[in-house]
């Protein structure tokens, strides 16, 4: 019983040291990755990005999405991007799900799935996200994937501008022009309450 004892601490020790060593070249080339990304070598990038994607990781699954969305260092794809996004979107990669949750909305590389563009971009804006919040403000004022909601479409247009966002703002104050005082008072409040969660 004691060898057993002995042993277990070795095995996680030995377990731990192996991960940090596997970890260390591939944040490396995810790093020079990024350095290929930032200086407009996106052939580098894509090279060193690609096997880490295929590996799982979120952050470079991510990254790839962006070359594909962005046509930079590959040919324009959407349903490539989508897919990359996805991928990084289920890991709870926060930028991925409101990539993901913005091609569904508007039916880029793929069939229009506003149920599923609800479900990524709600995930984001719990985390805070200030663009999520706007595009899920959008589907509330339009009633498209949940039930046309005013208070809560104000409610998520006022946290989407919190950070200075013009862009929320003005949609926050356009969509006040069709909500009585009473709905304005609740949406402020319930902005006022809300948390962010899951970050």
């Amino acid at each position: 019983m004691c060898n057993h004892r002995l042993v277990a601490p070795r095995i996680s020790v030995a377990l731990v040291l192996s991960i940090a060593y596997l970890a260390a070249p591939a944040w490396a080339d995810f790093k020079t990755g990024e350095k290929a990304y930032q200086s407009g070598d996106y052939a580098t990038a894509l090279r060193e990005w690609q096997p880490l994607a295929e590996q799982g990781q979120a952050g470079a699954q991510y990254q790839l999405g962006l070359l594909y969305g962005n046509g930079k260092g590959v040919t324009k794809d959407d349903a490539k991007a989508r897919q990359w996004y996805d991928k990084a979107a289920v890991q709870g990669h926060t930028e991925a799900q409101v990539n993901l949750g913005v091609l569904l909305m508007y039916a880029r590389g793929g069939q229009q799935d506003y149920k599923m563009a609800v479900y990524y971009l709600r995930l984001a804006s719990n985390k805070g996200n200030d663009l999520a919040q706007r595009r899920l403000g959008e589907l509330y004022e339009r009633g498209e994937g949940v039930q046309q909601d005013y208070v809560k479409a104000y409610m998520w247009y006022s946290l989407g501008s919190a950070h200075g966002v013009e862009a929320g703002a003005r949609l926050r104050d356009a969509l006040a022009k069709q909500m009585d005082p009473d709905q304005i008072a609740e949406a402020q409040k319930l902005a006022r309450e809300w948390k962010p969660k899951g970050k």
